[in-house]
């Protein structure tokens, strides 16, 4: 392949930060079938926060005055036939029974396979189960292309690794896994991945050894914290505070010092459910993977039902009680609301008659709307018989929690040991 063009599938968390970064070196395509999004890209408006302005500025100019460099935005499904190696970014969530939605993923390779041309590559970085990429994707571009697999068209695997909100450990600095459908297309998925990836990269031997790293970072991740959970849920029938527990524990040199707390998010909260399809497929049915999953999915309801406990403790009537919960994004200082657990907070206390606002300065309020059908506030203006902090943003830490407490009988209850130790009255 001579001359190397582009085309990014897919302007999200993972994509539009790999986009630019290919863009300072390429000729490179960043498509969206979100044409609101393409005219915010093009504006330098990026809602994710991840997107250097600066860098996204420089090379959407250099695109307009060098031809081998660059990057356009596009909604045009016809401007993808110029481009010869396709990166597909698009989400991979679970669905209601959380088993693997890939439909996003097999629209996109749908369409990629339209435009499918001899030469060309498909580079998948959208968390999958081992073997998706082959078992599911390729017969589909083999489909809607009329080419053959690893004779007319190849294909790789490189995991995302993005950290939404993580302005230390970005793309660049992050080591990246590579992996192609034959030795000599690994070695130009990888060699393309070098060009911009400053930590370096990691060759896998497969494309479904790549999957599988991915599946198991975020599994291993999980399990981890689900033992945490695990103990603040014994701990808290002791009446022991597990924060402080972890303090004298982690004074050990070889303890890893995770924390309670709820697990969602792209990736943790749904990879693990990726790797248990796939082995129930294949007749193993997973049990330290589902179990630390069981338990984790349990901590909103935990959470909810430990608030009113509380509540009762200083004498209020239940159903009557003004609730504020601080936070609905999955993790703290980042916009990113996909698969947030503070929701099953939010319905379990409505379940009990409470009137519940949420706060978040970080959340887009339309996108909360659409997506969870809960109202932001604004601004905190009201007194409150509960305030629950969900999410550790740094804007949080200036409240003034007097100002919206109903004086000594409010109930704070911070599940991130984020606030001042004194004037919380429970801790998960």
């Amino acid at each position: 392949m001579t001359k190397i063009n582009i085309a990014v599938i897919g302007l999200g968390y993972v994509g539009l930060p790999l986009a630019i970064e290919f863009g300072k070196k390429y000729k490179v395509l960043g498509f969206d079938i979100n044409r609101s999004r393409i005219e915010e890209l093009n504006s330098l408006n990026d809602r994710t926060n991840e997107a250097d302005c600066k860098s996204l500025k420089y090379v959407i100019e250099i695109s307009k005055s060098e031809l081998n460099k660059g990057l356009i935005f596009s909604d045009n499904f016809e401007e993808l036939r110029n481009y010869n190696v396709f990166i597909v970014t698009v989400p991979t969530p679970i669905d209601q029974f959380k088993a693997p939605d890939l439909r996003p993923l097999l629209k996109a390779t749908e369409m990629v396979g339209k435009v499918l041309k001899k030469g060309d590559i498909i580079i998948y970085e959208s968390t999958v189960y081992p073997g998706c990429t082959e078992e599911e994707c390729v017969p589909i571009l083999e489909r809607y292309s009329g080419l053959k697999f690893n004779h007319d068209f190849f294909c790789g695997y490189s995991p995302e690794r993005i950290n939404p909100g993580d302005k230390v450990n970005t793309l660049t600095k992050i080591i990246k896994v590579t992996s192609g459908s034959t030795p000599e297309i690994a070695e130009v998925v990888d060699t393309l991945y070098r060009s911009i990836i400053e930590a370096g990269t990691h060759k896998a031997p497969s494309i479904k050894v790549a999957e599988a790293s991915k599946a198991i970072e975020n599994a291993q991740r999980d399990v981890n914290i689900s033992f945490v959970n695990e103990l603040a849920l014994i701990f808290d029938r002791m009446g022991i505070d597990t924060n402080d527990v972890l303090e004298a524990a982690s004074t050990k040199w070889n303890f890893l010092k995770y924390k309670p707390g709820l697990v969602g998010g792209h990736c943790i909260g749904v990879d693990p459910y990726y790797l248990a399809h796939k082995a129930e497929s294949l007749g193993y049915y997973p049990q330290v993977i589902l179990s630390g999953r069981r338990v984790n999915d349990y901590m909103g309801f935990f959470i909810a039902n430990k608030l009113v406990k509380l509540l009762i403790a200083k004498n209020h009537i239940i159903s009557k009680t003004r609730i504020l919960i601080l936070g609905i994004t999955f993790k703290e200082n980042c916009p990113d609301i996909r698969n947030s657990k503070v929701v099953d907070i939010y319905t379990e206390l409505l379940q009990f008659g409470m009137n519940v606002d949420v706060y978040d300065p970080h959340a887009n309020a339309d996108e909360v709307k659409d997506e969870y059908q809960i109202e932001l506030v604004e601004k905190v203006k009201k007194k409150y018989d509960a305030i629950l902090l969900a999410v550790s943003h740094s804007e949080f830490l200036i409240i003034d929690f007097k100002k919206i407490s109903n004086g000594l009988n409010t109930v704070i209850f911070d599940t991130k040991a984020f606030l001042n130790k004194e004037i919380v009255d429970a801790r998960l």
